[in-house]
């Protein structure tokens, strides 16, 4: 049995969880989500929590009973909080405008790259050098997180690129002059 599994998880108020035979919809105040159930997991809603249990000891069903739960949990704090993730550029000339729900990314490339924002992904700008995703589905706002950091991704002689606000750099010394 799985130490994350076991845990419960904890309805806020203002979220309703509908539980159905094949998948457990979550509804809260930014919006709803919904997870499948894989075979040999069940759930039940005892109060105001969710507890996740297993129907049989199969490995594969022990292997998911941790997953679904976290999954679930994420879905929870989706709707009331949301998830965001910022990017910072780094560079001389690097810049980004915002072009409707898209950017223009421009990264040193003979040609701006323009990045259009997928359905439920809300694009926002501080400055010219600082790049916020956010929305309600944590997946989708890590890869869409990645996909922008994809754009130019941060090179180990100068630094320059996109990365994560929090993200290090490991810096390399580069050739060494010939005396």
């Amino acid at each position: 049995m799985s130490k994350i599994g076991r845990m419960l998880i904890n309805i806020p108020a203002g979220v309703t969880v509908e539980i159905g035979k094949d998948a457990v919809v979550v509804k809260g105040p930014k919006g709803e989500l919904s997870t499948k159930i894989l075979s040999g997991i069940k759930v039940e809603q005892k109060d105001n929590t969710l507890e996740v249990l297993t129907t049989n000891h199969e490995k594969q069903t022990n292997a998911n009973h941790g997953l679904i739960r976290s999954l679930i949990n994420n879905n929870v704090i989706g709707v009331t909080e949301g998830y965001k993730k910022t990017l910072k550029m780094v560079g001389t000339g690097y810049r980004v405008q915002q072009r409707g729900t898209g950017l223009n990314l421009q990264v040193g490339f003979s040609h701006d790259v323009e990045f259009s924002a997928p359905a439920g992904i809300t694009l926002a700008l501080e400055g010219n050098d600082t790049i916020i995703v956010s929305g309600i589905d944590k997946q989708q706002v890590g890869q869409t997180a990645a996909e922008i950091r994809l754009v130019k991704k941060p090179e180990p002689y100068k630094g320059k690129g996109i990365r994560y606000e929090d993200e290090v750099v490991k810096r390399k010394q580069g050739k060494a002059s010939i005396a």
